[in-house]
């Protein structure tokens, strides 16, 4: 055990009472080793490693995943090698992808941020029968054994729903896009789009380009809100980065106004983090998307284990509630994210009141 130390005992015992000593102490050490192994291995140890890494770490969403993927991997769920973290940086994805390979990796569970530019590992993973679990986005080219992420074109279009009834079809509405590298952000802001200008074509909306940077967003927001004080709306495509910034812009300017308030202008996020939930309770923000930290977690691993198990997906809907469908290169497992307001923000089923909860 850590800063413990054993010296020579002062007294001289029998020779038979060292010998069943040692004998005691390495059937001792026989069984830590054995029970390190369990630990280290669980459940998940017999199909290989895993190598894991993590997006970022400046974002409260992915912390949570993180927690979950700790505690998941903790269970046993998966032998994993040390987790990574590649800080939204590709080149530091490649560089922890490599090392994972170097390790001796079975599978590899990632989330690449920009999903255009890591086509060229996961064809290096492919020709080493490497199968990828892709939490959260698609990649745009290559292959993987399965995508786990929720709808992302159906949180563009419940926002956009949601603020265009809330609008009455008329005003201004600033639009928190994500970086267009990737698929995620290209989801939400063509679908916030079409959408905008199918059903409610009275509504303006500036696009506000951010790279899912919360500085960005602010000083955007605040030149917007300089040349158009009347906005009557915001989507922030990611809360865990926006939400912060936002509402300590609105709170300067005395902008930030109880929904039954004139003046208010209705807020719609995506991620569902506690903070985001908190928001909606106090009527700092309208709604959320709820993006289940929880189930990515819980399903990277369930997937890593199933690619192990050499399984073969298969489209259909799935016995957690959700629907795998075939998609180039691979499947997607598209999680339930459902839309939060004050209506529904105490559901014990939300996964940040669980968090709350400690569960």
């Amino acid at each position: 055990m850590p800063g413990h130390t054993v010296g020579r005992s002062p007294l001289r015992r029998p020779r038979t009472a060292t010998t069943s000593a040692c004998a005691l102490l390495l059937v001792l050490v026989a069984a830590l080793t054995g029970c390190n192994r369990d630990q280290e291995g669980g459940k998940g140890s017999d199909g290989g490693a895993v190598g894991i890494d993590l997006p970022r770490s400046d974002s409260d969403f992915w912390n949570s995943y993180q927690q979950y993927i700790e505690k998941g991997v903790k269970a046993g769920e998966v032998r994993a090698l040390p987790l990574t973290n590649s800080q939204n940086d590709i080149g530091k994805l490649v560089s922890n992808v490599q090392v994972f390979t170097d390790q001796g990796a079975k599978a590899v569970v990632m989330a690449p941020q920009d999903t255009g530019a890591i086509a060229e590992t996961l064809s290096t993973l492919a020709e080493k029968k490497i199968p990828v679990i892709s939490v959260d986005t698609r990649p745009d080219q290559g292959e993987v054994y399965m995508v786990v992420r929720a709808d992302n074109r159906a949180y563009g279009e419940k926002a956009c729903q949601f603020l265009g009834e809330r609008l009455k079809g008329k005003g201004k509405v600033a639009e928190f896009q994500g970086d267009l590298a990737s698929i995620n952000g290209r989801d939400r802001s063509e679908a916030f789009k079409s959408c905008m200008a199918e059903k409610f074509p009275g509504i303006k909306v500036f696009e506000l380009a951010t790279e899912w940077k919360g500085d960005v967003a602010s000083a955007k927001l605040q030149s917007t809100l300089a040349a158009h004080p009347d906005l009557g709306g915001i989507y922030m495509q990611a809360g865990g980065v926006f939400l912060q910034p936002t509402l300590a812009l609105l709170e300067q300017k005395k902008l930030l106004k109880a929904p039954d308030e004139p003046g208010h202008i209705a807020i719609v996020s995506n991620d569902g983090i506690p903070e985001e939930l908190d928001a909606i309770r106090a009527g700092k923000i309208d709604a959320t998307v709820s993006q289940p930290a929880d189930l990515y977690a819980s399903y990277a691993l369930y997937w890593a284990k199933q690619a192990l198990a050499g399984k073969k997906p298969a489209a259909g809907p799935t016995d957690h509630g959700s629907t795998v469908i075939k998609i180039p290169g691979g499947f997607e497992d598209q999680l339930p994210a459902p839309l939060v307001t004050k209506e529904n923000v105490d559901d014990p089923k939300l996964w940040a009141n669980q968090l709350d909860a400690g569960e």
